[in-house]
């Protein structure tokens, strides 16, 4: 998937103005519509335009892509990093409800890996918050929503947290700015990736004295840190690959293994083969019925980097000279 530069497509600076923006894309547009231009590429051209534009003219969109940083060139091959909008606030019907340009326009990967969850169109907010409407007319806020981090350690215990959440908002010039503002919430026990924390009233205020809108956290687990026990997460159940020696594989053997919740002690079955499962029941993230842990054997083989270490591999060759480990594939010499 390839980086797009919606600055450099509409030919602005990263600090242009919304007027700025507006400017540019009228000159552009008129300039690429199909229907008139002579160039070339003036359908592909139009298109990328309408992309770039769709981003840099909402506050939301248009932070959440400066995220990503100044240092990305186009046409550079992308992947957007882990959390890379975590912590960002945005009004509007969720994460859970998708994007619709409205029209069906035809976007580009780069947009809809991006955009697709959690943003909608200043056309499609809620509210019904018009200007027309008596001074007694009364609406509850908005609904706001964020993407966080939290650590798989937060779900197995429950926790409380304080965070700095990012809110896009217009300047007085029309460049968009973010906004901070601290919250605490409480991690519920057994919370999944993709979940919501519901935070009542902490969302948009409401009009003629409507009750303010709530703030729905969605969860994401945070990367583990380099040299940390590397966890993953399926749903509810919790993996690890865990080493052993071949012996430890051949002959069996009562092990140590690192959880969440502790250290646990484990019988590895003789002749157990890499990839074995061995399953903790109940030791996944809670619930009523909680998920399973499974160690995932992975055999590590040490290395013959001495006299002593490659004299005992050449006794191991000529005592199971008849062992071959490729046997199912069926190749012959």
């Amino acid at each position: 998937m390839e980086f797009k530069d919606y600055y450099k497509i509409m030919g602005l600076a990263r600090d242009a103005t919304a007027d700025d923006i507006k400017r540019a894309y009228r000159k552009l547009s008129r300039k690429y519509h199909p229907d008139v231009s002579k160039e070339k590429n003036a359908e592909a051209r139009f298109k990328e335009l309408g992309e770039a534009y769709e981003v840099l003219k909402d506050p939301e969109k248009r932070t959440a892509y400066d995220q990503l940083g100044a240092d990305w060139k186009a046409g550079q091959d992308f992947r957007p990093p882990p959390g890379w909008n975590a912590g960002a606030e945005y009004p509007g019907r969720g994460f859970e409800q998708g994007f619709s340009s409205g029209d069906g326009g035809d976007f580009s990967d780069f947009f809809e890996t991006l955009f697709s969850r959690g943003f909608a169109s200043a056309g499609q907010r809620g509210g019904g918050q018009g200007a027309g409407h008596r001074a007694s007319f009364s609406a509850r806020g908005e609904d706001h929503h964020a993407k966080i981090q939290i650590d798989l350690e937060d779900s197995y215990g429950g926790a409380t947290r304080t965070l700095s959440l990012r809110v896009p908002e217009m300047d007085a010039q029309g460049h968009v700015v973010a906004r901070e503002h601290q919250i605490t919430f409480t991690v519920p026990k057994g919370i999944r990736a993709g979940q919501h924390i519901r935070l009542a009233g902490q969302g948009a205020p409401g009009m003629g004295g409507g009750g303010a809108g709530d703030l729905f956290l969605e969860v994401e687990f945070r990367p583990r840190p380099p040299g940390s026990v590397d966890y993953r997460v399926d749903k509810h159940d919790v993996y690890l690959d865990f080493p052993v020696s071949p012996w430890e594989a051949a002959l069996g053997a009562q092990v140590h293994a690192p959880t969440p919740t502790g250290t646990v002690e484990v019988k590895v079955p003789a002749g157990s083969p890499t990839g074995r499962k061995l399953r903790l029941k109940g030791r996944g993230l809670p619930g009523a019925t909680p998920g399973d842990f499974y160690l995932v054997l992975q055999i590590v083989v040490p290395a013959a980097d001495n006299d002593s270490a490659r004299s005992f591999y050449e006794g191991m060759a000529k005592q199971f000279h008849a062992f071959d480990p490729r046997a199912k594939l069926g190749a012959k010499p």
